[in-house]
Formats: C-alpha cells, structure tokens, sequence
C-alpha cells in the first residue's frame, strides 16, 4: 500500500498532525484551499487539489469542518477505492461518509487539543469494511498525538466527545474559576475520579473511562504550563459557539455537576451528529 499520507484541511488539528507525523519521519502531502496556510510547507509537501492529494496518497485524513464534508466527499469519491480514509470531525459518522463513498474502509477518530504537545488522548472507532490493519495504521498515525483508545461502539464517539474532546475546555472552566488548583495533586486526583465516573455515566467501562479522564486532565495541565497562553485563552479555543463545550460551559455556570456538565456535551454532540 502507498504509506504516503494526505491531509485534506490546514487548521488547528490539521497542522498539529502533519507536524507530528513529519517529526516522525512519515511522508506527508496537504491541501487547503487556504493556500496562507501552507507557507511553511516543502513545495513538495503540497497538492494542488484534493483530487490531486488523494491521487498521490494511500492514507487520506479528512481535517476539515463538518459543513466542508459534503462538498469535500463528493469532489473525491470517484478516486477512493482502494483508500483508507480517517476522519477527525465531530459528529461525522463513518455512516454517513459511506453515503457519499460506498463501501470503502473508514476510521473514525476524536483527537483532543492536548495533541499539540503530543499529550492528547484520541478515541478510534473502525468502520464497518475496514479492517485491522487499517484500525492498526490509524492507531499508529495517533500514537503520535499522544494515547489512543479503541471504541468498539460507534455511540460512544458522541460521548468521547464530551469528555476528552471539550474535557479540556471544562478542566480549564475550573482552573479559571479556581475551582481546581493545579499544584494541588489531591484536588487533581479528585477530579481524575470525578471526570472518570461521568465518563462511566455516559457507557464508558471503568477502564475506559479512566483512561481518558487521566489523559484529557493530565494532558490539558500540560498544554497549560507549557503555553504562553493564559487559561481563559486556551479555554476560548475550545468553545466554538453553539457547540459541545459550550453547552456543557452553559450547565457548569448554573452549577450543574460534572455528570451534568458531559451529559449536555453529549447530548449536543448527538444533535449536531450526521447519521
């Protein structure tokens, strides 16, 4: 199989990936339509099109906005037979990409904003045709991000969501209202069990659910000491407006609990949802 590896969308999480994936030595091609994006780029880490990035990669990563994907999936369907393609988006089920493209081998993944610094924790869940060597290259891919967690039920993205993907906007929520003292490792602690057992709350086994509420607070700690942003600035590039975070954010500042707070995150994840 090609190992070369498109990506199809330039922002945050785009970047952070092909960042990490050419610090590792893999070969890597991008397309945005933003071409100001990709200054920083080798010439020949650049396609001209998306037809033209996914003609010269084997592994395509969709990191582009949920509205984007229609247009975006129509554009290249007829070129993606022999293809794994990976999604990043919220909300995007490996359902609905099959209705665009058929019966082609889909991974499903939720990365978080601790990726930047490779502390993330990302959630993948394996399409229906594809297959274990695809589950094992997506895996690979986001090992590099940090952890990675393998859902075998595809309901439980929408509350991956909720928890390791607005998870740090909630953690810095706290810090910022000073509900959680980061040089406290008790408070720390408490909360790692607090966020574990809403993580529970919403189908995540014990396991799961500890590993992700350890990564997602261990992880956006990290990102907090290591950026020269303050905590209400990293918290702001989290919330999008009428979003998951936000609408946990909403049930925070009425002094919802943190069961409460990750049930509205993913009730509105399932809203949001393209089945």
């Amino acid at each position: 199989m090609n190992k070369k590896i498109g990506i199809i969308g330039f922002g945050n999480m785009g970047s952070c990936i092909a960042a990490k994936l050419i610090a590792s030595g893999y070969e890597i091609i991008v397309f945005d339509k933003d071409v100001t994006k990709l200054i920083n780029l080798a010439k020949e880490q650049i396609a001209a099109s998306n037809i033209d990035l996914v003609n010269a990669a084997g592994v395509i990563i969709l990191a582009i906005k949920p509205q984007d994907f229609g247009e975006v999936l129509e554009e290249i369907k007829e070129k993606i037979a022999d293809k794994l393609i990976i999604s990043i988006a919220a909300g995007i089920t490996t359902g609905y990409i099959e209705k665009y493209l058929g019966n082609v081998r889909i991974i499903r993944t939720m990365p978080n904003m601790p990726a930047r610094i490779g502390k993330g924790i990302t959630c993948i869940y394996k399409g229906k045709y594809a297959n274990e060597i695809d589950l094992s290259i997506a895996k690979e891919i986001f090992d590099n991000l940090g952890k990675t967690l393998v859902l075998y039920n595809e309901d439980l993205m929408d509350a991956a969501t909720a928890i390791s993907g607005s998870g740090p906007g909630f953690i810095f929520a706290f810090i910022e209202n000073k509900k959680l003292n980061i040089t406290n490792s008790e408070e720390i602690e408490f909360f790692s069990k607090e966020l574990s057992k809403a993580a529970e709350s919403l189908g995540f086994s014990v396991d799961e659910a500890m590993v992700l509420a350890e990564a997602t607070i261990s992880g956006s700690i990290e990102l907090l000491k290591n950026s020269k942003l303050s905590v209400s600035q990293l918290k702001s590039q989290v919330v999008s407006k009428g979003g998951t975070t936000e609408a946990g954010l909403k049930v925070m500042y009425q002094g919802g609990n943190l069961e409460d707070i990750v049930k509205a995150a993913r009730d509105r994840a399932r809203e949001l949802s393209r089945r």
